[in-house]
């Protein structure tokens, strides 16, 4: 069964330009998330306790509007972005405490409030709640709520989605209390803040994950540069950004690995573009990435987002841009199209052989057999006899 050791590594980095130093440098940035052993695992993972709750919101969401529901359920909703506001009394006795406005004030000021949209969608790591804001400034002001409490710190142009962990969900406490005082009817104010303080380590109980989403070019790739409709564009940005997130969700719950390199970015706008448009054109990936000319280098494209930490030396960062191109081309020979089964054990396959296999993998004269071995390793760990159509060659 072929492998890249450390050497064979160091080698394709050679191959493309690399002295030693850089090597050795690039080396150790592309190293494989994985672990040695893959853990064995059934998939999809199970549902994270929170997606129950959000069940609920989507479906109130269908019947009372989007805008509506999370005015209930997100508090910072009801606080407009203003500079100082986290400072006041009122917002952090709300966000603190759960105490307070009222829902339905002028709060967050959406400019599109009838165009957001509440769902769950399926991820190999089980479902994720999302928000999909399809104005740009909707988003903006979304992100600055949830993350920034309320203060207007700008949000980058490059930014297209954000995943929201650990928020403190007032109206899941408020469920929590409800249901606590049915068994305790006679119980006042101090006897709830004691069965509150028991609660409050266990935070699968009230803190939720979820995603906020906009509805921009994916990349900022224009549709005439990607060959379709603005309307069509739109739809497929949406998708592919959605899957390209949940790719990075399913990595950081299965194995831990959240991460800004090239090898991750590759793997999951692989999955997004696959989900999107049903198949993988290196060329499209080189544009979003800024290498549509290469190898010049369009600046600002997205390589440069991810030159690591601590940040690639020039030297190095000049030779991931071939391999990166190389890695991408043969992806788009070997495993060009989504497969007829795209569900949740397939991706989590997918996604769990190409990390195996890595930059310098893809970009070898092995890269067949790699793919072809780290499938069925991949398959073996899912529990589940390999699947032909994920064979490569």
């Amino acid at each position: 069964m072929p492998s890249l050791d450390a050497a064979m590594r160091r080698a394709v980095w050679r191959a493309h330009g690399a002295r030693a130093d850089e090597a050795e440098e690039l080396v150790s940035y592309a190293a494989s998330p994985l672990p040695d052993v893959l853990p064995e695992r059934g998939y999809p993972l199970p549902d994270a306790p929170h997606v129950v709750a959000w069940e609920g919101y989507a479906e109130s969401a269908r019947r009372e509007g989007a805008a509506r529901v999370l005015g209930r359920v997100l508090i910072q909703l009801r606080f407009p972005v203003e500079v100082g506001i986290s400072e006041t009394a009122a917002y952090q006795a709300a966000t603190r405490r759960g105490v307070g406005p009222e829902p339905g004030g002028p709060g967050l000021g959406l400019a599109g409030p009838d165009r957001l949209r509440v769902f769950l969608h399926a991820t190999p790591a089980g479902r994720v709640p999302v928000v999909l804001a399809e104005e740009r400034a909707d988003f903006e002001a979304l992100v600055q709520a949830i993350t920034a409490r309320n203060e207007p710190r700008p949000v980058p142009a490059s930014m297209g989605a954000c995943m929201i962990a650990g928020y403190n969900n007032w109206d899941r406490v408020r469920a929590l209390r409800r249901a606590w005082e049915k068994t305790h009817p006679l119980a006042g104010e101090s006897d709830w803040l004691g069965a509150f303080r028991e609660i409050v380590p266990r935070k699968d109980l009230y803190q939720d994950r979820f995603m906020l989403l906009s509805a921009g070019p994916y990349s900022a790739a224009s549709a005439a540069a990607v060959g379709l409709s603005e309307e069509a564009w739109r739809e497929a940005s949406i998708r592919t950004r959605l899957e390209h997130e949940c790719t990075h969700y399913f990595m950081r719950q299965a194995f831990g690995a959240m991460r800004k390199s090239l090898l991750d970015e590759l793997v999951a706008d692989y999955m997004g573009l696959l989900e999107a448009r049903g198949e993988f054109q290196a060329p499209l990936f080189l544009l979003f990435m800024g290498l549509e000319s290469f190898p010049s280098y369009r600046a600002g494209g997205r390589l440069e987002n991810y030159r690591g930490a601590p940040p690639l030396s020039d030297g190095a960062f000049r030779v991931l841009a071939p391999v990166v191109k190389r890695a991408a081309e043969t992806l788009a020979r070997l495993l060009p199209s989504r497969p007829p089964s795209f569900a949740a054990v397939d991706k989590a396959v997918l996604v769990t052989a190409l990390s195996r296999v890595g930059l310098e993998g893809l970009a070898s004269d092995q890269a067949a057999a790699l793919l072809d071995d780290a499938r069925q390793e991949a398959a073996a760990a899912a529990a589940r006899r390999p699947s032909a159509v994920l064979a490569a060659g």
